[in-house]
């Protein structure tokens, strides 16, 4: 006996959660540095449905609890209420009655809905938490009607057609030395990643993921802000265990993030059955996936292929890139590859770190390549282990004793102190667009400024945004001598003038530039030899606290721009506390 949801009830709020939250997950890696950016929180959602059976005896399932929710001070106790709700609504799924447990769920958003913020900011999150989850679970339950017409099927089918041959032919070709280094790489991950598989009863082959997702990459990070290896989204990593905080993102270590990936290709599969559909899914979102579903007016899947045209362009090229990937894997000299060996695995061992130091002083304690500690400790966003908390840092196998006779003698680092801007509210914005304006959270600006109520800001309020480490770290850009710039890859004459604090016009002025192109290693005049002082009237300047970039000039009898030049920072630049600056004599 089938469960079906009623079509007028549950059809639209599905469709409406479905487009929510599927649309979030499409990625393609690049080899973009990671950089800091704050969590998005994602509630846990488990993933599980049963169907029930004609004539089968089943236990009743307990009622959801009831509570007083109508006082709207009573913020606490409405958060408490709707998770009781959302327990009740997973018994009822577990019981197969898909209606009760929708049920369940409309009744927890509704107490989500009397939770009152305003006399405790904290509770925004966890508001905003509690409301993904109800989504998240409804998504699920709507799911668990869609199952592969032929079972569950353990193996990753091995076809090859025009979709596939096209892929293998691209690596042929275009992408020939993206996948020779790529598989290089593997060397260093797979085998860890083999007997993970295997231990979760996964098919082996899903070990080659990581060659499509990032080219074996551990910092692959990817325009939707997919992150590491398995190139997991923030929320998604954050359902699946990935820790994440100010020092640390747990999607850039190769092991714990293939725990992640083994959890969620598993949950795919109980929802589809189907290998295939899963690496589409994994790639765009089950969200997106059952859409096409749907539209086929069917509540099961019979082919992944018959979804093909109907999938997000990058979706449809990666279920066959990622079967070309087999095909050559098995046979390289069939399409013409021979492949260097494999890089080796680095074997390390775990020293618990008290105290937080930069990688650069350990890598230099134990004679050791800085290069070869990051890429031990991946996770480590700043280079640094964490305050407050002993790390497990992983060092070259046989030098742990070495380190811990030298711990001592590693200096505590201390990192600068966070900076803050400034804004001005103007009519029409929210904290929500302020926040996203400035790459930070609704919370901490909230937290920032003493805000009790979300949505409660007036045009013209000036609001304290704390800004991210990037904003105020030291700009590592500096002028050569005479006031020149060697280009680097990835600058532009807009980027350099910025930097600088100049424009464009006058650059191309300075270097009788005809046009805009540049090219890696140029030199490049970007301050008028006039401007810069002699090196004899220079002296260091150490900031305190409490100063300011105009202050500082002042009191060295500079103008700013010739501070801000000189230093190689721009107007929206932070200093901080213990920074050294380059200043005119005071004499």
């Amino acid at each position: 006996m089938k469960l079906l949801f009623s079509r007028c009830l549950v059809f639209p709020l599905v469709t409406c959660l479905i487009t929510a939250c599927a649309s979030v997950n499409m990625k393609t890696a690049t080899d973009i540095e990671p950089q800091a950016s704050e969590p998005i929180i994602e509630a846990e959602a488990e993933s599980q449905g049963a169907n029930t059976v004609a004539g089968e005896e089943k236990t009743q399932p307990p009622k959801p609890p009831v509570k007083d929710t109508t006082n709207a001070d009573n913020s606490q106790s409405s958060v408490d209420t709707a998770l009781e709700f959302c327990e009740a609504s997973q018994v009822f799924w577990a019981e197969g009655n898909l209606d009760k447990a929708i049920d369940a769920l409309d009744q927890a958003y509704t107490s989500i809905l009397s939770v009152d913020t305003a006399n405790n900011p904290k509770l925004i999150q966890q508001k905003e938490d509690l409301r993904f989850m109800i989504s998240k679970r409804i998504l699920e339950i709507y799911a668990s009607r869609y199952t592969a017409v032929n079972g569950n099927h353990n193996e990753i089918p091995l076809i090859i057609n025009e979709h596939v041959t096209k892929e293998i032919k691209r690596f042929q070709k275009h992408d020939r030395n993206f996948f020779i280094r790529s598989y290089k790489r593997s060397g260093r991950y797979r085998g860890a990643i083999v007997s993970s598989l295997k231990e979760a009863g996964l098919p082996e082959e899903l070990s080659w993921l990581p060659l499509i997702e990032s080219g074996f990459k551990t910092n692959a990070l990817s325009s939707a802000r997919a992150l590491g290896l398995w190139q997991f989204i923030p929320s998604t990593g954050y359902k699946f265990g990935l820790k994440r905080d100010a020092w640390i993102d747990e999607r850039l270590d190769p092991e714990k993030a293939t725990v992640a990936a083994i959890s969620y290709l598993t949950e795919l599969h109980n929802i589809f059955g189907d290998w295939t559909t899963v690496l589409a899914a994994y790639n765009c979102g089950e969200g997106a996936v059952l859409r096409r579903i749907r539209s086929q007016k069917i509540n099961y899947l019979d082919n992944f292929w018959d979804l093909y045209q109907k999938l997000p362009r990058e979706t449809a090229r990666y279920v066959p890139k990622f079967l070309a990937t087999l095909h050559i894997i098995k046979d390289p000299a069939r399409y013409g590859f021979s492949f260097d060996e494999l890089d080796e695995p680095v074997p390390y061992e775990i020293v618990h770190i008290e105290k937080q130091v930069q990688l650069k002083a350990i890598a230099n304690k134990l004679g050791s390549s800085f290069d070869e500690i990051i890429a031990l400790n991946p996770e480590l966003r700043y280079k640094a282990t964490p305050p407050d908390t002993p790390y497990p840092l992983k060092a070259p196998l046989g030098t742990g004793e070495i380190l811990l006779a030298k711990i001592d003698e590693i200096p505590k680092w201390t990192p600068p102190q966070r900076a803050y801007e400034y804004h001005r509210v103007k009519g029409g914005e929210s904290l929500y667009l302020i926040a996203l304006k400035y790459r930070t959270s609704v919370r901490a600006i909230a937290e920032a400024n003493n805000i009790r109520r979300k949505h409660f800001i007036r045009k013209g309020q000036k609001l304290k945004i704390p800004l991210k480490d990037k904003k105020y770290a030291v700009s590592s850009y500096q002028l050569l001598d005479g006031g020149k710039y060697r280009v680097r890859r990835g600058d532009s004459l807009w980027v350099i003038a910025k930097r600088f604090n100049t424009t464009t016009k006058e650059i191309q002025r300075l270097n009788s530039l005809k046009s805009s192109c540049l090219s890696v290693g140029q030199l490049l005049q970007v301050v008028r030899k006039e401007d810069i002082p002699d090196d004899k009237n220079r002296e260091s300047y150490r900031v305190r606290s409490g100063d300011n970039l105009t202050d500082i000039a002042k009191k060295h009898n500079m103008s700013l721009n010739q501070l801000l030049q000189i230093n190689s920072l721009n107007r929206r630049g932070v200093i901080y506390p213990g920074q050294t600056l380059l200043v005119l004599c005071n004499k």
